[in-house]
């Protein structure tokens, strides 16, 4: 949320900017926490179905394809499957994002010669949540990549033992893809590696360096997304106060739902803004697993695999998953924003 005029002029020792920061990181942990677990299901669909795009054959028709497929033969394990790195990753996005945009806000002041008192413009805000985005981006994107990695493990070859699936894991296996999602019973995948393996295994193939695969799609997305969320939640909450006659300072005294309702349009505009740059940054992070290249051969690039994306399925391919996306974008956005503002209500004094 913007920083209000009032609490700068209200800083004293109980509550420096050093104890702010801290409030913005621990509001954000626990509003990115409790929303991972809700939208997990989906956002292991999302990843699944951008997967395939570069399959012959896919393994799903659609979004709802892919959760009965994944309830049926994996169970609620299934759904939930690599879920500790999304926590973490959801902690760490969302008490960065909130740390970041706070104190891009007050270097927007000091850089413009600005009082600490004025409001800023929406295309500030932006400007401030675009370099969340970006700084963000930069945790988040190894996170990310042991969190897709473990998400289609259940797609692998069902002949795979699990020595070989922690090798492909990690991108040093050559096997192939299998056509359709294996059963979990009598399935060699019951000790699958975790995320902890999957980390281990990816330093060990590929170096630190190998962490940031696919980072050009990672922060395409979060700079645009950063700015469409940031911006679109104070918008609408701006346009929300002053339908009550409440000045757009006083940003603490959104009602819940109005809090809510600001978080699902930020959810929207985030997905939409800059989805193919996702879809990219997914296929290249699943590669290994999906589509091994040969031995020696070079890695996957950001454009290569664009330009392979548009010519297998064209702007729908790189839009495979969209749907399913902003529609738990909605509860989950706003969900956020109502816990994050909330906290700051109570707790923020």
């Amino acid at each position: 949320m913007e920083v209000s005029p009032e609490e700068l002029q209200n800083i004293d020792g109980a509550d420096s900017l050093t104890m702010r920061a801290m409030k913005d990181i621990s509001f954000g942990s626990i509003a990115g926490m409790i929303s991972k677990v809700f939208e997990h299901p989906f956002d292991l669909t999302k990843v699944r179905l951008q997967s395939q795009v570069l399959d012959k054959n896919a393994r799903f028709s659609g979004p709802l394809d892919c959760l009965t497929q994944t309830w049926r033969k994996e169970g609620i394990r299934g759904l939930y499957r690599g879920l500790p790195a999304p926590i973490v990753g959801a902690m760490t996005e969302n008490a960065s994002l909130f740390w970041a945009y706070a104190e891009l806000q007050n270097a927007i002041r000091w850089s413009s010669n600005m009082p600490a008192t004025q409001d800023l413009s929406l295309r500030q805000l932006a400007m401030a949540g675009a370099g969340a985005g970006s700084v963000t981006s930069f945790l988040l994107t190894p996170i990310e990549l042991v969190k897709c990695k473990m998400q289609v493990q259940m797609l692998m070859i069902p002949s795979t033992s699990t020595a070989e699936a922690t090798a492909v894991l990690s991108g040093s296996s050559a096997s192939g893809a299998a056509p359709a999602l294996p059963r979990t019973s009598g399935s060699p995948f019951h000790k699958l590696p975790g995320p902890i393996d999957v980390l281990k295994s990816i330093i060990r193939t590929n170096g630190l360096r190998g962490l940031w695969l696919g980072h050009t799609g990672t922060l395409i997305r979060e700079t645009g997304g950063g700015a469409a969320w940031f911006a679109s939640k104070e918008a609408v909450a701006t346009l929300l106060l002053a339908r009550r006659g409440v000045s757009s300072k006083d940003k603490k005294e959104l009602r819940a739902w109005e809090s809510a309702v600001s978080g699902a349009c930020a959810g929207v505009s985030y997905n939409i803004a800059l989805f193919p740059a996702d879809t990219i940054k997914s296929a290249m992070q699943t590669e290994a697993e999906l589509r091994p290249r040969a031995n020696g051969a070079p890695g996957p690039t950001f454009l290569g695999v664009a330009r392979e994306m548009w010519r297998a399925q064209g702007i729908k391919g790189l839009y495979a998953g969209c749907g399913i996306t902003v529609a738990r974008a909605v509860p989950s956005s706003a969900l956020i924003f109502l816990i994050y503002d909330g906290l700051s209500r109570r707790l923020g004094q």
